[in-house]
């Protein structure tokens, strides 16, 4: 397994001090349930993780990263909010670039906040400090991007959809291959792919409610899955396919507004203005989202953000599919967009899903020190 070399002492200082002033330090088990990870992160993360299993046991993966295990532990102390800073390593592989490192070192902030609690001046914060942190380690070419999954419901909303392809498509907000997918098939009549009864009567449940009714099936019939999956990862299999044969298409019409739509990513005025233009007279509450994201900026300078140095993307999202509402990036010019110097973003839905309260917020954000370090990755 290839490791990423080590950030000189005084340079990870410094990176380091604006996310963990203030926040308690924790740490994470390096091997994390397998299970659990594909369920809250996606069934498209598997080929990136380093997968293990004793003999007889429950496979787990090496941790690909610390906000799951992080939000498990505040759950667990059942406090009502909370600040956590961490560091350690990550484990990740990278297919389509064999030559990348596998291991590396992370440090992060998660921020809990109670139920209710106001989010734009959080997220403004958080954001903030993954830019500090980032700048800190020496290069000048970066770039703070900024995304918004919540943004891309409002969007769908307006377009009229049959309630089940809207909720399809926001399901793929953070994979861009099944967006792209149902973008190809717009304008086709429905599909006559049989999705079976089982598949159907799962569709119509929750997440959690599919998994736990394929258990008891399984149960009741005395099978043994096999082939390392678990039951929530193949119910939501199942589910797609259900949906494949029921949803209908977009028109073309809705797939051009919405290509339009993810084609915005330019300054944050140059992109509020074609937004407004793409959304037209007529935006409702996607008009609104647009109004509160004029005073998310404003906040975001406040906290510390680069007035001169943002970017808003409406294609702007993560590997890990539980973030449900502002995403962000701190990008180096030199390295790409595919290899972000910092992370983060907003998952209020994640806490809810391992059992907190509902309306619980959580927001956190994520760097890579040797890709901020100056001297570091090229």
């Amino acid at each position: 397994m290839r490791a990423e070399p080590r950030v000189p002492a005084g340079a990870l200082a410094a990176i380091r001090a604006p996310l963990s002033e203030g926040a308690s330090s924790v740490d994470a088990p390096i091997l994390q349930p397998l299970g659990l990870l594909l369920e809250l992160a996606g069934e498209a993360m598997r080929a990136r993780l380093f997968v293990v299993q004793a003999e007889g046991g429950e496979e787990s993966c090496l941790r690909p990263d610390f906000t799951v295990p992080v939000t498990r532990q505040h759950l667990d102390a059942g406090a009502a909010s909370g600040r956590y800073y961490y560091e350690g390593k990550a484990f990740r592989a990278s297919p389509d670039h064999p030559d990348r490192p596998e291991e590396f070192v992370q440090i992060g902030l998660e921020r809990f906040d109670a139920p209710g609690a106001p989010t734009l001046e959080a997220d403004a914060e958080i954001a903030a400090l993954a830019w500090r942190s980032a700048l800190a380690g020496g290069r000048d070419d970066l770039l703070l991007w900024l995304g918004d999954i919540a943004l891309f419901a409002a969007f769908v909303d307006g377009l009229d959809l049959a309630p089940s392809l809207a909720a399809r498509l926001k399901r793929a907000a953070s994979r861009p291959r099944l967006l792209q997918a149902e973008l190809a098939r717009a304008g086709a009549e429905p599909t006559a792919v049989e999705s079976g009864a089982l598949a159907d009567l799962l569709a119509s449940r929750s997440p959690d409610q599919a998994a736990i009714l394929l258990e008891e099936v399984w149960a009741l019939a005395g099978i043994e899955p096999v082939g390392g999956r678990g039951p929530a990862e193949i119910a939501q299999r199942l589910i797609r396919r259900a949906e494949a044969a029921t949803a209908p298409a977009l028109t073309l019409r809705q797939a051009d507004s919405l290509r339009r739509f993810l084609a915005v990513a330019d300054t944050p005025p140059a992109a509020l203005a074609a937004l407004r233009d793409i959304a037209g007279p007529k935006a409702g509450a996607f008009g609104a989202a647009l109004a509160e994201w004029e005073r998310r900026l404003a906040l975001l300078v406040q906290a510390g953000a680069p007035a001169g140095g943002l970017m808003l993307a409406t294609a702007l999202g993560h590997a890990f599919e539980y973030y449900d509402g502002l995403t962000f990036e701190v990008r180096s010019t030199a390295l790409g967009a595919d290899r972000p110097v910092a992370v983060g973003g907003r998952y209020d839905g994640l806490p809810v899903r391992l059992g907190g309260p509902a309306g619980a917020r959580a927001v956190g954000c994520m760097v890579r020190p040797w890709r901020a370090f100056a001297g570091g990755e090229a």
